[in-house]
């Protein structure tokens, strides 16, 4: 787990140019306007690249993808 949520901490920053993610992983990130629908098409692409995890768009629902923890929540369990 741990491993993993480094993995995805370290997508979070590239895809959001931002490194709040990794300062604070309960910052929402929809509603700080540090991702937006552009922005999470790229993270799934780059999970799936990187991680090998299977997301497709229509499993991706904002509000249980909102924090980078809630994010690492939902891809563990898909594991």
């Amino acid at each position: 787990m741990a491993a993993l949520k480094e993995q995805v901490l370290d997508i979070l920053e590239e895809v959001c140019q931002n490194d709040i993610v990794k300062e604070n992983p309960d910052v929402q990130l929809f509603e700080e306007g540090i991702l937006d629908s552009f922005g999470a098409v790229t993270l799934l692409v780059e999970i799936q690249e990187r991680l090998s995890i299977e997301v497709s768009i229509s499993d991706f629902d904002r509000d249980e993808w909102a924090t980078p923890n809630m994010i690492i929540q939902k891809l563990a369990e898909l594991q």
